[in-house]
Parts: C-alpha cells; sequence; structure tokens
C-alpha cells in the first residue's frame, strides 16, 4: 500500500515518547515530504543569521509505526525515490565545522538546483549533484537524541550512500520502530567540513519492511556497490575501529574463513570511509565491495 505523509507532522529528537504520525504495514511504501535542515528559515543570503532559531534545526518528517516490527529485529528502509526541491541553501561561520575557528562572520549561500539536468552552479563551477539523506532512523534504545545526533539508531549519519536504490538496515529498540527522516541534501562531499551539505526541501519515497535475515547492531548499508558498516563515536578513530569489527562480525559467519584469514582479506579488499566529522558524534563506514559479496554466496534479501 502506498502512503504519503507531509511535512507538518515533524519533530526534534527521535524517542520512543513521540506520537506517531502515520502506521503502516510490513512492505507498505511512504511519500515523506520534508523541511531542509534550517525549516525554511533562511530564504536568501541576506537573511540576519544571528537571528536563526538553533532549536528549529534538522527537523525529520514521521514518526512512523510500522505494524509488526518489534523490539530487536531490524527494519529494512528501500529509498526508491529522492525528489529535490528547486532551491536550496548552505551556511557555515564561526563555531562550526572543521574551518569555524578561522572564520569570522556567519555567511549563507543560495543555490537554484537544476533537478532535470542534475546539476548545480557554484559560481560558475557546475557539479553534478548526489542527493542524499542526512537524518534518517528509528526510536533509539534509552533517551532521546536530538536529530542533529548520529548513533546506533541512525539519526544524523550524514551520508551520502543513504540515496536513491540502496537499501538501509537500522537495529529496532522499540515495537513499531518509530521512523523518521529529514535533512536532505542536493550534493555533499563525505566530510560535511563545513556543517553543511547543499541542504534542501524533498520528497522521498522509502519502503519499509522488515529484515529478512540481516542482524545487527549498527546501521548498515547495501547498495550496487556492496556493502557498508556505519558507527559513529565521540572518537573518529573508535567509529572506525568499531565499524570494521562489526563488519567482520557480520560477514565472517558465511565465508568458511578462519577469523586470521578474514582480517587479512578484508585488510586486501575493505575500506574505510567516513561520512561526517562535523556532528556531536562522528560516523565513519566501513565498506566491502559487492564481488566479495557474491564470491561467498551472500545476500541478505
Amino acid at each position: 500500500m502506498k502512503h504519503s505523509l507531509d511535512k507538518s507532522h515533524y519533530y526534534y529528537a527521535m524517542s520512543k515518547d513521540n506520537e506517531a504520525a502515520l502506521t503502516v504495514a510490513m512492505g507498505d511504501t511512504v511519500e515523506i515530504e520534508t523541511y531542509d535542515c534550517f525549516q525554511g528559515q533562511i530564504t536568501s543570503a541576506e537573511t540576519v543569521l544571528d537571528a536563526l532559531d538553533w532549536d528549529q534545526i534538522n527537523p525529520a518528517t514521521g514518526p512512523i509505526h510500522v505494524e509488526g516490527i518489534k523490539a530487536g529485529d531490524v527494519l529494512k528502509v528501500t529509498i526508491d525515490d529522492i525528489a529535490l526541491d528547486s532551491s536550496g541553501v548552505m551556511l557555515t561561520g564561526p563555531g562550526l565545522g572543521i574551518m569555524g575557528e578561522s572564520l569570522e562572520h556567519m555567511e549563507a549561500k543560495m543555490f537554484d538546483v537544476d533537478t532535470a539536468g542534475g546539476r548545480v552552479s557554484f559560481n560558475g563551477l557546475e557539479l553534478p549533484l548526489n542527493p542524499m539523506i542526512g537524518v534518517i532512523g528509528v526510536a533509539p534504545e534509552n533517551i532521546p537524541v536530538n536529530n542533529g545526533t548520529p548513533e546506533r539508531h541512525g539519526g544524523n549519519m550524514d551520508s551520502k550512500k543513504i540515496t536513491t536504490g540502496a537499501e538501509l538496515y537500522l537495529p529496532v529498540f522499540h515495537d513499531g520502530a518509530l521512523f523518521g527522516l529529514g535533512d536532505v541534501h542536493a550534493k555533499m562531499g563525505d566530510g560535511e567540513i563545513s556543517v553543511s551539505g547543499l541542504e534542501i526541501g524533498a520528497k522521498i519515497t522509502v519502503t519499509l519492511d522488515k529484515a529478512a535475515n540481516l542482524s545487527t547492531q549498527h546501521p548498515v548499508v547495501i547498495d550496487q556497490d556492496g556493502i557498508h558498516m556505519m558507527v559513529s563515536d565521540k572518537s573518529l578513530d573508535t567509529a572506525v575501529e568499531a565499524s570494521v569489527k562489526q563488519m567482520i562480525a557480520l560477514l565472517h559467519p558465511y565465508t568458511g574463513l578462519t577469523l586470521s584469514e578474514m582480517t587479512m582479506l578484508m585488510s586486501l579488499v575493505g575500506e574505510t570511509q567516513i561520512n561526517q566529522v562535523v556532528d556531536p558524534l562522528k560516523t565513519a563506514r566501513f565498506f566491502v565491495p559487492r564481488h566479495v559479496l557474491e564470491h561467498f554466496n551472500i545476500s541478505f534479501n
């Protein structure tokens, strides 16, 4: 069944106490409308940025209760489509991102986005779009987590791998999952070093289901290239190490290899990568290409 949820149903923290805005069955598809991460507060480069309400940041649309999903399950989220709005915004300034100590004033930049051509111009430099979802997740296990922070439940992972055609697997901590998303970017590179991508409103179509045979305690993305394990931590070093260990724990039982052999294989084919380094917790991902999964007949469908 196909549903729709407009952006008037938004919230700023993922929590088991949030009231569901929509209830769907496993296997249903939902078109979800979102604000940009600033909730439309920035309308031009002349917007008075000092008056920006930082409590109205990263609204997620939802939450959505998925009937039949129980605590301990894994929610499978298929990203069917990302339809971008026609204009977006970026922001940076003192105290924000990697260069925050070097910047003297807040600055916003507006963009017209060529959704048909899949491009955007940065001062005359033509750049291809890579639409992606920054905030996406379920209710966390314990206390609420604001949408600016990533964790095991998902949240603000800011991964360019969470895009059309990808499958996202999220551990579920409460019955119904209470799924939501927002913070769409028209374009962003790994790291999100300025503290924003090209922030934009969108309509995202997803299919929500129970994972048949994938068990994980951290978000996992499977796409046409392979499989990605995502781990967030205050320390990027810790996130990187944990993403490697979690990936090995997921794949090793299917290979018939010794742990030493598996470790050597991952050193040959695996890649440590970064989602973002500017949120309260930083997010690393470990990638294993699809041909490795195919060799060992590993499939989670």
